[in-house]
Formats: C-alpha cells, structure tokens, sequence
C-alpha cells in the first residue's frame, strides 16, 4: 500500500487488497463491518435516486436536524450532524482540544478518538482494565446467557474512576456498546463514572445502541452539561458509503463544535439518504431483531465447535483463534470471507465478526469448523 494513503485499520475492504487476489468487493461475504446486513429500507434507495446533485446541499441539515431531534425528544439547536461518527469525533477533538491537554480513552476502543486526539497534540491516557478480554470477565451483558457473574463490576468501575480522576482529562471517549468488545454499561455505571472528572466533556460514543436489545434513556445525561452522544445512522441503516451520523449535546457545545466543520460537510445526498430513513423506524426495529438472535445462535455454533466466543450485548463478537492475522488471511483466501483482524486494537489473538443473514452466517460457521482450534483458545474444560 502507498504510505501517502496510510491509516488506522479498520472493517470493511480493502480494495488494492481485494484486486491482489483477484476478488472484487461483490465476491466477498463481510463480516469484518458492523452495519446492517439486510441492507436499508427501499425508500433510503430511491431518495438517493431523486437527488438532486446540481445544488449545494443546506449547509445546517435543518430538516435532518429537526427530524432527529423530534425523534429523540429534543430541541433542534441540540442537534449537529456530520460526515458520519467519525467526522465528529475528529470535529469535537479540534473544537475542544489544545495542544498539551490530556484527553482520556477507555480501551481498547475505536481507534479514531486516539488519532484525532493526537492530531491536535493532546497527551493520551489510555485505561484498559474494564473490557472482557480475559477469561476473569469484569462485565457480561445482559444480552448473553453465556455472561459471567459480575463478581469484579464494581472494582472495576471504581479503579476506571479513580484513574479518569488522576489524570484530569480535559476530555473522555467512552464507546458505550464499546467497539471491539459488544460490552455494554448501564445507566448506573455511566453515573458512576461521570463524578471522576466533572470539568471534562464526556463523549459518549452510541454507534451500536440500535442493536441492544433494551437501550437505556442516555438523553437524560444531556443535563448535566457536559456529555455529549454520538450516534451513526450508517450502522443501523447500512448507510457506511454516504457518511452521516449525529449528536447531542447542550446548544453551546453544539455551536463550539460545529464552528470545527468545513463548510457543507454533509452531501445532499446523505441527508436525503437520512430522512428518508427515519421514515421508515419499522426496518431497523425488525432487522436487528433478527440480527441480534442470529448473533446467539452464531455465537453457539461457534463455541460447539470449541471457538471461544466472547459475550457480547450487540449483533457483533471478539473471538480468540490465536493468530488473528492468519485466520483472516485463510478465511479471505480460502472462502472469500472477511472478518476483522483485531490486532490494530492490541488484541493478536482475536478476530471480531458481526452476525449477518442466516444462510450467511452459515457459511461462516462452516469455514470456521476447517481451521484448527489451538490449545491457547480453549476455555478451561471445554
């Protein structure tokens, strides 16, 4: 790859990759992205066909804004959309940060809070003592049968704050269903945690939480002042290629962070991509319903054939398969099949994969059961 292009890895495919091994994209089953498998609803498709591309696009998104904050329960000016998560996430790290800060990740996490930090030259402190990784689980989710006792949560929670407190961040990435792990925290915990640093802003990164099954109120933290939520309408709706997302936040953090974006930083046809989504709310709500049951049932399978899988709130996994690298290689290769190598997150021995279709997530399982199960990724007493 040329190095001008270099970045963090991510899901999705690589296309210089892809064309090496003579695949195209429409050759390879997915499951290293953590988007919608069943696609968007029809009408997202044919708003994208009436576009018309021959005009700036509204420079604010108003009418996206206000069906946002309609859906949501507040007031529009609490409302800022941008080029999907990502976009505001780099957007809020330029509004809030100054060289010398220290901003705080919660890890491993989403890779992206650490390069927009450090793009304004802010130290990081990262803590990654709270995520499921090893077999002591600190947390399970109340989505998975498969869970551990919470025998450690309240440790855990109270050295996470002890730790935010120390290093006195002037701001805080919490991805809440956290990115790689499907770990999901409670309204409590979140509560818990917010008292370790009341002068920093709290990004409270919300990407998956259409895939929970039972989401908590997280608007109710809009009052204190100092949390923001940020949200994708990309992952639900399978919308990763238009680019749109969104937060909320008190009117003046809005402001301060939306003076960060370029000018037209969402395309007429991302927003016309996002009314047309929500007006459709049945999709998403009848989709990842299914996605979530078949995350079980893959989960299952894969443990039967002695994967150890672990557990997860969302429609997505970690599995350990010891040379994380390898397997994707092999999957790719052998069965046109992609999944995310986790080693970008510090996790060698973990591969992530997101639940699709049925028959898709049957194809999987059957490329799963030809790789050898080493003795390092076996639980005790399987």
């Amino acid at each position: 790859m040329n190095s001008v292009f270099a970045s963090e890895p991510h899901g999705g495919p690589d296309y210089g990759e892809l064309a090496a091994l003579g695949l195209r994209p429409e050759d390879v089953l997915d499951f290293s992205t953590n988007t919608n498998a069943f696609g968007p609803p029809p009408g997202v498709l044919a708003a994208l066909a009436a576009c018309d591309v021959t005009r700036y696009p509204d420079r604010h998104a108003s009418p996206l804004r206000e069906a946002l904050a309609a859906r949501d329960g507040v007031p529009t000016d609490w409302v800022l959309v941008g080029a999907g998560a990502t976009g505001l996430i780099w957007a809020l790290a330029l509004a809030w940060l100054q060289p010398g800060d220290t901003t705080f990740i919660v890890g491993p996490t989403f890779s992206e809070y650490a390069v927009a930090s450090r793009l304004v030259q802010a130290e990081i402190e990262e803590w990654r003592g709270l995520w499921p990784v090893t077999m002591e689980y600190r947390f399970s989710s109340a989505a998975n049968e498969h869970d551990e006792p919470k025998r450690r949560q309240s440790a855990a929670i109270q050295e996470l704050a002890q730790a935010i407190a120390a290093a006195r961040p002037r701001l805080v990435w919490l991805c809440n269903p956290n990115n790689p792990t499907g770990t999901y925290l409670t309204a409590g915990e979140i509560a818990a945690l917010l008292p370790a640093a009341t002068n920093a802003l709290w990004v409270l990164d919300e990407a998956y939480r259409p895939f929970v099954i039972e989401p908590w109120p997280s608007v109710l933290l809009l009052g204190s002042g100092h949390v923001v939520l940020l949200r994708s309408l990309t992952k639900e709706w399978a919308l990763p290629g238009v680019r749109l997302g969104y937060l909320l936040a008190p009117p003046d953090v809005v402001a301060r962070v939306a003076a960060s974006q370029p000018p037209w930083s969402v395309s007429a046809a991302a927003i016309a991509c996002g009314l047309a989504a929500l007006r459709d709310p049945d999709h998403v709500a009848r989709t990842t319903a299914i996605l979530r049951a078949e995350a079980v049932r893959l989960a299952d399978r894969l443990r039967a054939q002695g994967w150890r899988v672990l557990p997860s709130a969302t429609h997505f996994m970690l599995i350990e398969v010891g040379d994380a690298a390898a397997v994707r290689a092999a999957l790719l290769r052998e069965h046109h099949i992609q999944v995310r190598n986790c080693t970008s997150f510090g996790l060698p021995a973990f591969i992530r994969v997101a639940a699709r279709r049925p028959e898709e997530n049957e194809r999987l399982i059957e490329a799963m059961s030809g790789i050898k199960v080493s003795d390092t990724c076996q639980a005790p007493g399987m």
